[in-house]
């Protein structure tokens, strides 16, 4: 018999305090006119330059460092989803009058009863602050080691379900399971695989409190193809095996799941051009110098597309490699001299990536959280760090 924890992340999480590590709240969905738009541009070529896997990093740590996050309490991790509780967004529960939704939304009543229909004991916790996201995780740590390190159980019989109305949701969880269990450089054990800098984290079964075909976006359940009715979640979280998917960390303290996504446009939907250093491993995507549209950061492929046009290839989150592109406008003249303007895509895969703007604050979403890039941040791939609950 199992033990399975039902986490919603509550509404009234604090929303200041740089969850991205950018000064953005996890929670928060993308405001309109915040990601870019190749509006503009008139055609996309490609110019492919796949990057090693090994060798030196852009701004990757040494094996076995770590990118220490704020102490406890300095920031909060994920945010309450954007908008707050309304009476839509609880669903069958009751927003109060300060917006808090006291009473699970209906997906995950659904779940619980089809949990506790096999036979297992079932809690339903809503969090609202990162101590009680991390009092639920708690109940996932191994026993105690020789070298003092907090590590997760293996053979735990506890399961845990994240019911997530976004990707930033989930995100706000894996960040915390991160900050629990990954070791300190001065402590790294010997048990750590060499290319991480975290143990393998417990399972998660994803919940999407939005039902298929309620966006045109796809989130991450359903670029995996996990199940999103919930009685097919409870069958997988019981049945099913752990499918083991790639993490990036930055140096900025957060995670990412999917992908991120720089670059923005005006109120018109106009591209806002802007400069960065963009490297992946060795190889240089831009010098600083080109007038770039966006740049995709893809560990799955939610930021793909821009618009009309193909940025990332086909990245995928089990290969260890994170894929990278910018998008370039290039001001061509035909044989009558007319000016025309193309896109062009440059496309990198590595084990990580620095980007470094030039000049101002570059805005971007991460797996769906707004976020201001001000200077230098990098990404690298924890190969196989955290896992689904997949059928």
């Amino acid at each position: 018999m199992y033990d399975v924890v039902l986490l919603t992340l509550g509404s009234d999480r604090d929303a200041s305090g740089g969850a991205c590590g950018s000064g953005g709240c996890c929670g928060a969905a993308p405001q309109e006119g915040a990601g870019p738009t190749a509006a503009g541009a008139s055609d996309g070529t490609t110019t492919d330059a796949d990057a090693p896997a090994s060798g030196t990093t852009a701004g990757a740590p040494a094996s076995g460092a770590t990118a220490d996050a704020p102490a406890s309490g300095a920031t909060h991790d994920a945010c309450a989803p954007a908008g707050g509780a309304t009476a839509d967004a609880c669903a069958a529960g009751d927003a109060t009058a300060d917006g808090r939704c006291d009473t699970p939304r209906v997906p995950v009543l659904a779940c619980a009863d089809a949990l506790t229909a096999r036979g297992a004991r079932v809690e339903t916790v809503t969090a609202r602050s990162d101590a009680e996201i991390d009092q639920v995780l708690a109940r996932f740590d191994g026993p105690p080691r020789p070298d003092g390190l907090t590590w997760p159980d293996p053979d735990s019989k506890a399961r845990l379900v994240v019911a997530a109305a976004s990707d930033a949701q989930l995100r706000a969880v894996v960040r915390r399971l991160v900050r629990r269990y990954a070791p300190p450089p001065s402590r790294r054990p010997d048990d750590l695989p060499g290319n991480r800098t975290v143990p393998d984290l417990p399972p998660i079964g994803v919940l999407p409190l939005d039902p298929a075909g309620s966006t045109t976006h796809r989130d991450l359940a359903a670029q995996l193809g996990l199940p999103r009715d919930p009685a097919a979640v409870a069958a997988a979280v019981l049945d099913g095996t752990p499918r083991r998917l790639d993490l990036l960390r930055n140096d900025g303290g957060s995670v990412t799941l999917d992908g991120a996504l720089l670059g923005a446009a005006d109120d018109s939907g106009r591209p806002l051009h802007w400069r960065g250093r963009v490297e992946v491993d060795d190889a240089v995507l831009s010098n600083g110098d080109d007038p770039l549209l966006a740049c995709a950061i893809g560990n799955a492929g939610g930021y793909a597309r821009l618009d009309d046009v193909a940025l990332l290839g086909d990245p995928d989150p089990t290969d260890g490699l994170v894929e990278v592109a910018v998008a370039v406008p290039v001001v061509t003249r035909s044989a009558l001299g007319r000016k025309r303007v193309r896109l062009e895509v440059r496309r990198a895969r590595g084990r990580a990536v620095a980007v470094l703007p030039r000049e101002g604050k570059v805005p971007f979403l991460d797996d769906g959280a707004e976020g201001e890039l001000s200077r230098k941040r990098s990404w690298w791939t924890e190969p196989g760090a955290w896992a689904v609950w997949a059928g």
